[in-house]
């Protein structure tokens, strides 16, 4: 495992499934071209709709979105994170939030199902409970891969710092974080929740976001960043479609954690 270039794929998706899955395969192929051998899609990147239309607009996987994105990992030779669908077979009128991990092979190799929904009420801001349509997820999941292990978690689980840990005691080195965060929780904690998460964990995040108004009343924020394992913001994106890149380079990681050895001072662990 040596040096690598990854990218993060920032969309606006709709409730149109044909046209959210073919802007989803232009810009994994923009990022495939530009030497990307990891992509990360957004969360609920293939359908965003009405609460009410969740149970109509969830898949089985293995099922035609999954299909479409191990083809899309096969086609380009990448490890492809398919930020998350929605996956039925939860509880009655329920559907769970799942990322799926697909090899260059095309092999769906690993799925997360989002373990904390948002249930918030910001008066006059934000209104979102996840929990009247979903399910929630409870195993943190980490994926091996010939470019490291990947953890893999999903927007307001970035709240949660106990899940980062959990998935970095599994051997982490590099962390998902695909999302469709909120403007106005986004602009007051987006970037320093990411920043922490990599920083306290000394890895790599991966954080594509969906941007642009959404059926629900508000905007999400965009900016979708890659975190190195200081801190550092290594790629960032306003608005509109966009495909971050940056190096992910493994040993940075083990220079991290040998010059600041948090991770090896931590006392308070079960």
């Amino acid at each position: 495992m040596g040096v690598f270039q990854a990218a993060a794929v920032q969309l606006a998706a709709t409730s149109d499934k044909a046209a959210n899955l073919a802007a989803a395969g232009r810009l994994v192929a923009e990022a495939a071209a530009d030497g990307a051998a990891l992509v990360v899609l957004p969360e609920v990147f293939s359908w965003r709709g009405r609460r009410r239309d969740e149970g109509d607009a969830a898949e089985t996987i293995p099922g035609p979105t999954t299909e479409y994105c191990g083809d899309l990992a096969r086609q380009f030779r990448i490890h492809l994170v398919a930020g998350s669908i929605l996956e039925g077979g939860a509880a009655p009128g329920k559907v769970f939030n799942t990322s799926c991990v697909f090899s260059p092979e095309g092999r769906l190799i690993g799925q997360y199902r989002k373990i904390h929904l948002f249930d918030v009420d910001l008066p006059d801001r934000v209104s979102v409970n996840e929990s009247d349509t979903r399910a929630p997820g409870d195993e943190p999941v980490v994926v091996e891969t010939a470019l490291g292990t990947i953890g893999l978690s999903i927007c307001y689980d970035l709240r949660f710092p106990e899940l980062y840990r959990v998935l970095v005691q599994r051997g982490a080195t590099i962390i998902t974080v695909p999302a469709a965060f909120t403007a106005p929780t986004g602009e007051a904690h987006w970037d320093c929740l990411l920043r922490a998460r990599a920083i306290e964990n000394q890895v790599y995040l991966l954080a594509p976001n969906q941007y642009g108004s959404t059926p629900h009343g508000f905007s999400d924020y965009g900016h979708t960043m890659v975190i190195g394992p200081w801190g550092d913001i290594l790629g960032c994106a306003a608005d509109g479609d966009a495909v971050v890149h940056a190096t992910i380079d493994p040993d940075r990681v083990t220079t991290v954690r040998r010059e600041m050895p948090c991770l090896a001072h931590a006392r308070l662990l079960d």
